[in-house]
């Protein structure tokens, strides 16, 4: 394993849910992370988040770790789930709140 996936997977470790994203949940620095920050905080799902600007080798290997060429990126248990257009897809199909229960993850209503 290379000191990168060490890195990323260490991240993915330290929540149930935590979002590779552009910018921070206060700032998003993009409209794709921003879409997805807003459909977690719509659950009121505590996250965790890692800015991809803050680190080029972390940016660059999220890609490779998770075989997906885009961020956001989103893993839920340790389970790569995709980017914003997975999360708004099973959002306005109203799938995503039943996932999330299904994972355990909890809910603030």
């Amino acid at each position: 394993m290379t000191d990168i996936n060490k890195q990323i997977e260490d991240v993915i470790n330290s929540s149930n849910v935590v979002l590779f994203m552009k910018g921070t949940p206060e700032m998003p620095q993009c409209g794709f992370s921003m879409v997805a920050v807003n459909i977690l905080k719509h659950f009121k799902i505590d996250f965790k988040s890692f800015d991809v600007y803050s680190d080029e080798n972390i940016r660059q290997g999220i890609k490779k770790y998770s075989n997906w060429p885009t961020i956001p990126q989103i893993y839920v248990n340790k389970e790569f789930i995709g980017g914003s257009d997975i999360l708004k897809e099973m959002f306005e199909k109203k799938e995503l709140e039943k996932f999330f229960i299904d994972k355990g993850i909890q809910l603030k209503k």
